[in-house]
């Protein structure tokens, strides 16, 4: 059952990310031209992202999933160099290739050479982060 409804969701969450362009990397980069050609329309994308998720968490507080496990718990809110280092890669990475993680897998059956290039680069730095993060752990407390 839980195999069924992750490939439910997934299936949706791959539709809705073709549908609204977010795997289309010229709308994605027309997005981040803010001083260019600029196109909002993914603000509406994020706006249906992010305000449904709002209410998500509010709604899980004390709820256990049907099929097990347990719902993951709220972000820290506190800004630190983990997540400055990382959000900094992220956008950059995003700002370049004009995908972001989701996307680029929705986009591997048409993007060609490009798309199995970015996986190889996203992998990398998943694989990269952890040490990276260790070093980024020790610099910051010798400072």
């Amino acid at each position: 059952m839980r195999i069924l409804l992750s490939l439910i969701a997934g299936s949706l969450f791959g539709g809705g990310l073709f549908i609204s362009g977010m795997t289309d990397t010229t709308k994605v980069q027309g997005w981040l031209d803010v001083f260019g050609n600029w196109d909002p329309t993914l603000a509406f994308v994020m706006g249906g992202a992010v305000i449904p998720m709002f209410f998500a968490w509010r709604l899980t507080h004390g709820r256990k999933p049907l099929v097990g496990g347990d719902f993951p718990t709220l972000p820290r809110p506190e800004l630190d160099h983990r997540l400055i280092t990382g959000s900094v890669l992220f956008g950059m990475g995003w700002g370049l290739a004009g995908l972001c993680p989701g996307p680029a897998l929705a986009s591997l059956t048409y993007n060609g050479w490009g798309g199995l290039i970015f996986l190889a680069a996203m992998s990398a730095g998943m694989l990269a982060s952890a040490p990276i993060g260790v070093q980024l752990d020790r610099m910051a407390a010798k400072a």
